[in-house]
């Protein structure tokens, strides 16, 4: 299998979704794994399951840059513990992927190491930030693969794919050893090509963890099993109405919904109001946490250092970071910055915080009267590299699906549900409330049922 994954690398390196690629480890335990199953030894759960990481998420004795300059060469001193966790299951880890700079992006055009390229159109975006965690499943360069979601990034490019992918709940996978974006937002999320995968990746990585206070102590159930029965839908009017939303979509969900209560499902409309606040609030909000994460590099330590001599010490940092820091990571720290200003806070952070509260009530109250919400993942399928490079807004306005469930810290996934006119396929987002990815994971593969989508 992993012969069959290093052939496949090879040929698809136009592709430009890994970064660096394990080959000479991999093999090595492939190889011990073959001796011990042929020995009658006791193996992981996932035992030969070949797994490829986002460059984000730290394995020690490897290079990790967040897809940018400032960490080039930089190798890792530890393991997140999402990659103990499965080592420990004997998963084969078969490479870094590439991914939007420090996670920042709805397209992966933002690495240092150029753009990743979708595997159905090459003229188009996979999706970011975990575009190249996307596109090594997509194009059958790994089983299932690990990416980050700040705001939409593993739930977007899924969509973009055609594939699975999950964001579970906030704290229900630990983010020790995954670089910080924006801590009360960032969650490593699960690609996969059908539920079952993306399942048993969550039943090995989820859990408390000593290294990360936020990981939550809530019991893991054994999210393997499949939970037949007819669930109590949801969807929002004002995501399906809204103006931005691709007309073809739209009828395409407005006839997913009768499939789903001919099958005995309830679907009901709600209301959600604040739709049109989530962005703002959202970026406000990350952007400050960015500013403050993004500090540590100074190019003091470790990472980038202008290779310029006798400066003050002030122009030694300025020239370091903008040395090593891309565009769009530049304008986040900045934007980020500014509405932690003495002057700005209140009218920007502040009112940010409590438009996040309002989201929060506003989704539980929805979530304590039905199983689950639906509502499409992207307002439109993947579009060309480049077309939307030079409008910054227009990128960040195409997350007004995805960031709801990063708000209010809840459990997402988007699943493959049919192919465009264009032939590009696009996906539905399942949302749950809190720790609910049983049902979730449940909702979804009912879902794949219904519409009997086979993943590109």
């Amino acid at each position: 299998m992993v012969r069959y994954y290093l052939y496949r690398i090879e040929q698809t390196k136009h592709l430009n979704a890994f970064l660096e690629v394990f080959e000479e480890e991999a093999l090595a335990k492939a190889h011990a794994l073959d001796i011990r199953i042929k020995n009658g030894e006791p193996v992981g759960a996932l035992a030969g399951v070949v797994i490829g990481i986002k460059d984000v998420i730290c394995y020690k004795g490897h290079k990790v840059s967040a897809a940018s300059r400032i960490l080039e060469g930089f190798t890792s001193l530890y393991s997140a513990t999402a990659v103990e966790r499965l080592l420990a299951e004997d998963a084969i880890i078969i490479g870094n992927l590439n991914c939007d700079e420090f996670a920042m992006g709805s397209t992966n055009e933002n690495s240092a190491y150029g753009p990743v390229l979708n595997a159905l159109d090459n003229t188009r975006v996979p999706g970011g930030s975990s575009g190249g965690s996307a596109v090594a499943v997509q194009a059958d360069l790994c089983m299932v693969s690990l990416g980050s979601d700040t705001g939409g990034s593993v739930r977007q490019p899924a969509d973009f794919c055609g594939i699975v992918g999950l964001k579970p709940t906030y704290g229900r996978i630990s983010r020790y050893g995954l670089i910080a974006y924006a801590s009360s937002f960032d969650q490593i999320g699960i690609f996969g090509r059908n539920i079952a995968d993306v399942a048993r990746v969550l039943q090995v990585t989820a859990g408390p963890d000593g290294y990360d206070s936020t990981a939550s102590k809530e019991e893991v159930p054994d999210y393997q099993i499949v939970h037949n029965k007819s669930w109590k839908i949801a969807y929002l009017k004002d995501a399906l109405f809204h103006p931005g939303l691709d007309e073809e979509m739209k009828e395409g969900y407005t006839s997913f919904f009768e499939e789903l209560k001919a099958a005995g499902d309830t679907v009901t409309a709600a209301d959600f109001a604040y739709l049109d606040y989530v962005v703002p609030a959202y970026y406000v909000l990350t952007t400050a946490e960015a500013s403050s994460n993004l500090s540590r590099f100074d190019g003091v330590k470790y990472g980038h250092r202008t290779s310029l001599k006798n400066l003050e010490l002030a122009d030694f940092y300025k020239k370091s970071r903008s040395e090593g820091f891309g565009k769009e990571v530049k304008r986040r720290i900045l934007l980020g910055t500014f509405v932690l200003s003495a002057g700005y806070y209140d009218a920007y952070f502040t009112k940010a915080q409590q438009v996040r509260r309002l989201v929060v009530d506003k989704l539980s109250e929805i979530l304590s009267q039905y199983d689950a919400i639906i509502m499409p993942t992207v307002p439109s399928t993947a579009f060309k590299i480049g077309e939307k490079a030079d409008d910054p807004i227009a990128m960040y306005l195409a997350d007004i699906y995805t960031v709801l469930a990063n708000l209010a810290g809840v459990p997402a996934i988007s699943v493959p549900l049919q192919r465009h006119s264009n032939g590009m396929p696009y996906g539905v987002q399942i949302i749950t409330k809190q720790f609910s990815e049983a049902n979730l994971l449940s909702i979804a593969e009912h879902v794949m049922q219904i519409r009997r989508v086979t993943p590109v």
